[in-house]
């Protein structure tokens, strides 16, 4: 059976947007320093309350786990310990057996698992890149279906008939 490794945030739910709008609301700078700092002090409870699923995400992972055909995890960079703990929060209201890995922030999902022979579902390109030469097939989740070069989805359940 197939590793496949779902990323969480802007592919099950929508907190990216949802922390972009936050920051955008506290007024915070686009420098990388000032960003680093807005993330490891973000409040998740709220970022998680105001998210919602992408194109019926818990549905369709529900689906894709039942189809019997891969072994699924989510794998989700992450920033602090109360993020950690929401997204768990959040994914076990959902799913009590899904394995959830968090990868810190400053560390390549890449470097984290094995990624060789494993797929990933990302919708960040920097992400895919690392795992591609990680010898990982990397799968671009874009609801405008831009897959910068790597194939692309825009709903989970897709993944059953799309590959073999």
């Amino acid at each position: 059976m197939t590793n496949l490794y779902i990323d969480f945030d802007g592919v099950i739910v929508d907190s990216i947007a949802v922390s972009y709008k936050i920051a955008e609301e506290q007024n915070v700078v686009e420098n990388l320093k000032e960003y680093q700092e807005f993330y490891k002090k973000l409040d998740w409870v709220e970022v998680l309350e105001r998210s919602k699923p992408i194109n019926n995400s818990w549905d369709c992972l529900e689906k894709i786990i039942d189809s019997h055909k891969f072994n699924v995890a989510i794998l989700t960079h992450v920033n602090s310990i109360e993020e950690i703990e929401e997204k768990v929060k959040m994914i076990r209201k959902h799913f009590r057996d899904i394995t959830i890995i968090s990868v810190p922030k400053t560390i390549s999902k890449a470097d984290m698992i094995k990624a060789e022979g494993s797929i990933l579902v990302d919708d960040y390109v920097g992400n895919l890149d690392e795992w591609k030469a990680a010898g990982g097939y990397g799968i671009k989740f874009d609801l405008d279906m831009d897959g910068k070069g790597y194939p692309v989805i825009d709903r989970l359940d897709v993944l059953i008939d799309m590959i073999d």
